[in-house]
């Protein structure tokens, strides 16, 4: 059974994953520094356990995901994955379905109604980079770097090229892939992977100005347009198109639709609804 996440009040040193909420913006901050972040089964657990709780939570409004220590996310645990080589199948069976949990970990970021931000203060690497790529936004300090370095110990990184070959363009997306090397956060943003990069140290505060920006606008309204961007990125054009013009046309229903419309045309402030 998944351990809930706890805030940081109440949190001893051994809870794999934070909660801090504040203002509509939920912070879940990574908590094992001393493995360099790794995805442990538990912290994945954990985090999916958070996401669940908050996708159903209408006073949460945005999502940040941070982490404790000099390094976002180092990836898997590798170690807790080579202990299972000695299981009579050499471990298949427990790969297959840990990589199944970290694929259903990261569409729970997708699908959360809640936009999700991503703070990264170090190197994401691996499916570390995967879940940097499976946020919505990204914001990152000048010292964070990222990476796909599974081809260097001879595994390549199948499962975070899924969601970096959604993020970044194909070409960029396969030589990170293909050579591992890191990729600094200003290239980074350069390639589309990061949104913003900031001084060292305060990349939290501007991806809670930037949560802060979503929380102001309706979460009726960005659960719709959220949905709606993921669905149509796999439609050709025309079908996107027809889609895309249905969403806004039951959109246009909504009373946060009126009442926004309404207060442009009449130069005041919008009172969202949330629906």
């Amino acid at each position: 059974m998944s351990k809930p996440a706890r805030s940081p009040e109440t949190a001893s040193q051994d809870t794999v994953l934070l909660r801090d909420d504040k203002d509509g913006i939920a912070t879940l901050t990574l908590n094992r520094p001393a493995a360099r972040n790794a995805l442990s089964e538990e912290l994945m657990d954990t985090l999916i356990a958070a996401l669940q709780t908050i996708g159903g939570d209408r006073s949460v409004r945005a999502v940040i995901i941070a982490a404790n220590g000099p390094v976002f996310c180092a990836g898997h645990d590798l170690k807790e994955m080579t202990a299972h080589r000695n299981d009579p199948d050499r471990g298949r069976a427990y790969f297959k379905a840990l990589f199944e949990k970290c694929a259903g970990m990261m569409q729970a970021i997708v699908h959360l109604p809640q936009p999700v931000i991503a703070s990264v203060q170090g190197v994401a690497t691996a499916a570390g980079c995967q879940l940097v790529a499976s946020c919505d936004l990204v914001v990152a300090s000048e010292n964070a770097s990222f990476a796909t370095p599974g081809v260097q110990i001879g595994l390549f990184c199948s499962s975070p090229m899924v969601a970096l070959s959604r993020k970044v363009a194909s070409n960029h997306a396969f030589e990170m892939l293909s050579t591992g090397e890191l990729v600094p956060a200003q290239r980074a943003y350069e390639m589309g992977l990061v949104n913003r990069v900031c001084s060292v140290g305060e990349q939290h505060h501007a991806a809670l100005e930037l949560a802060q920006k979503i929380t102001s606008k309706s979460a009726y309204v960005l659960k719709i347009g959220k949905e709606a961007y993921y669905r149509q990125l796999d439609m050709n054009l025309a079908d996107a198109y027809k889609y895309g013009a249905g969403v806004m046309a039951e959109n246009m229903m909504a009373r946060d639709a009126e009442e926004g419309i309404g207060a442009f045309i009449e130069k005041r402030e919008p009172k969202w609804e949330d629906r």
